[in-house]
């Protein structure tokens, strides 16, 4: 943080002078000084802390821990201060523990915390020992199905509106007014009850796992489960919202058939902005979860949350938007396992706008994936197909079965199920998800035919579930599960991206990266004790994967200036109406939701 001194006498006119800087902490978020003037506290989201700064010295003389029981370094996220009235107590608001934890001043403990709505962002002491509280992400998310993607309407979200059926535009922010308590016990009795919310209080029994030594982590783009297995009849989906059925994604169904369907599973995220952050990192820092609405409404920011700053990659290899604790891969290197990359988090070396042309090597866009990540797997590009990456990824798995070694963690960037809407010429998105879905299943295939198949499990997740309507909630996503362990049927209880990223920490011994991930529900019951070693069989989609989008008509006008050269570069209000559209026609209307709200369903309310 910058210090800065008035210009002195009545010339300097309010002018303020840089009198040096004071290092408060990575993502110092929000400042307070108290009634005497003498202490500035700054809190430092990132770091779960507040660093004490002595005015006058203009140094940092002592920090408050603001972190979860856990002891985890990522999670509490302190963004907004206030001080009450009296000056006893500092309030911070910690973002992502959905509460305000109160601090006795110039004591320094923490006294508890008070539950508040989503993501709490900014505090007022409005006087007495009343506080009043924005929470930037309010009540949450709900079904989308029937003010979502329509025809005819624009589905709300993206660059340019924030209609409700889009998920980020769902999360409206609200207001309160709490009355905070001087009484121990009532206060006591608040910090149980965000224990209780945040799972704080569970423990988690001894792991036991079938005897997996290897992990494939396959992440795609933007797909909720209504959309790909909405037709699934033993589960809970709704047929008229499928969009990409059995006849484009005959693996993906005949996967969950024989490795178990999840249909309560959510994303944390979402956008693709902070969905690869949770995907990798088990957390989105306050950087993220502030700018990502900026940029997804079309105000100027850059798409910073890959690993570069303004498309470019820091020398250092620090983005803005990294977490302190790092990465996935970051937990793999220091357990000392073998790592390979495929797409996530790399850059295309010389490519400054999308064509059909990969140009490599792909450079790995964080330390961790320098040296680790296949320099001729493409990144996100929606002109090249993944029945290429299928190709480089088995050619490369070829000769792991030739060298009898394959690393312990691999992740891979799997994205075309994005499509480019019904942009001229490109493949329908019919085709693109059927792509897709054939590069899975080929990869698959090819591993169950190897001898690492006994000692392999495949995680398969959308990064987020932004591009369409879901019955249950818009945050509702298909996930796989893949083994010769995975047993067969339908799970119904929660479960969501971080407990996948759990699943794979417990799975390969790799700790934690946040208090999502530390107190998270890992995908334990996905497995039993019997192994079938029945290789998997690849079905061809009876969709063809070149039909092509038509260069007339209303799709076509709609998607002719599309961006799509990264990920969700497009504005998603205009991208759910095209798919609407491509896939599902201009005379037919969406259906009304038919469930409550995801919190409800699980308990939450």
């Amino acid at each position: 943080m910058s210090a800065f001194t008035p210009v002195s006498g009545a010339a300097g006119g309010g002018v303020l002078r840089a009198a040096g800087r004071i290092a408060a902490g990575r993502h110092p978020s929000a400042m307070v000084v108290d009634r005497a003037g003498s202490r500035l506290y700054v809190a430092s989201a990132s770091t779960d802390s507040i660093a004490v700064v002595d005015v006058a010295a203009r140094r940092v003389v002592g920090h408050l821990a603001d972190r979860t029981p856990g002891g985890t370094v990522e999670g509490s996220t302190p963004n907004a201060l206030a001080t009450s009235a009296d000056g006893a107590r500092l309030y911070v608001a910690e973002a992502d523990n959905n509460a305000v934890a109160v601090f006795s001043v110039p004591g320094d403990s923490l006294l508890g915390r008070m539950p508040v709505e989503w993501y709490p962002t900014a505090l007022v002491a409005a006087g007495g020992d009343t506080l009043d509280v924005v929470s930037g992400k309010g009540r949450g998310s709900r079904p989308n199905a029937a003010n979502g993607p329509g025809p005819g309407r624009s589905g709300g979200g993206g660059k340019t509106a924030h209609a409700d059926g889009y998920t980020l535009g769902q999360l409206s922010g609200t207001f309160a007014a709490i009355v905070v308590p001087r009484d121990g016990a009532a206060l006591s009795s608040l910090t149980a009850r965000v224990a209780r919310a945040n799972s704080w209080d569970r423990r988690r029994d001894s792991a036991a796992y079938p005897p997996f030594t290897h992990v494939l982590y396959i992440i795609k783009e933007n797909r909720t489960y209504d959309q790909v297995l909405g037709d699934l009849a033993q589960a809970d989906g709704d047929t008229s919202l499928v969009f990409f059925g059995r006849a484009v994604t005959p693996n993906h169904h005949a996967l969950a058939e024989r490795y178990g369907v999840w249909d309560r599973f959510m994303v944390n995220a979402e956008v693709s902005g902070d969905g690869h952050p949770w995907s990798t990192a088990a957390y989105a820092t306050d950087y993220v979860e502030k700018t990502v609405p900026s940029n997804y409404s079309g105000r100027g920011r850059s798409y910073d949350y890959e690993g570069t700053n303004r498309d470019t990659m820091p020398k250092d290899g620090d983005d803005v938007a990294a977490p302190v604790a790092g990465y996935l891969w970051d937990l793999a290197v220091r357990k000392g396992l073998t790592l390979r990359d495929y797409g996530e988090f790399v850059v295309e070396k010389g490519r400054t706008a999308e064509t059909g042309v990969f140009e490599p090597p792909a450079v790995g866009a964080k330390p961790a994936l320098v040296g680790t990540t296949n320099p001729d797997f493409p990144p996100f590009n929606l002109s090249i197909t993944d029945q290429h990456r299928a190709d480089v990824y088995l050619a490369e798995l070829t000769r792991f079965v030739a060298s009898g070694s394959m690393p312990a963690l691999e992740i891979m960037h799997l994205g075309n199920d994005h499509t480019a809407g019904g942009r001229p010429g490109s493949p329908t998105p019919k085709a693109m998800v059927a792509d897709n879905d054939l590069a899975l299943g080929r990869i698959v295939a090819a591993l169950s035919r190897t001898p690492f198949w006994a000692s392999t499990v495949i995680f398969v997740v959308e990064d987020d579930a932004q591009n369409g309507p879901d019955h249950v909630d818009s945050h509702r996503a298909p996930v796989l599960v893949i083994s010769p362990y995975s047993k067969p049927g339908v799970t119904h209880r929660f479960a969501n991206t971080t407990d996948v990223l759990a699943t794979i920490e417990e799975i390969l011994g790799l700790g934690s990266l946040s208090q999502f991930d530390r107190y998270g529900r890992p995908m334990r019951d996905a497995f039993g004790a019997v192994l079938d070693p029945t290789p998997y069989t690849v079905l061809t989609p009876t969709q063809s994967l070149t039909e092509l989008n038509p260069d007339t008509g209303k799709v076509a006008s709609l998607s002719r200036r599309l961006p799509l050269g990264e990920a969700d570069e497009v504005e998603d209000g205009t991208f759910n109406r095209i798919l609407w559209l491509a896939v599902k026609g201009p005379d037919v209307p969406q259906p009304a939701p038919r469930r409550a709200s995801t919190a409800a369903l699980i308990g939450l309310r």
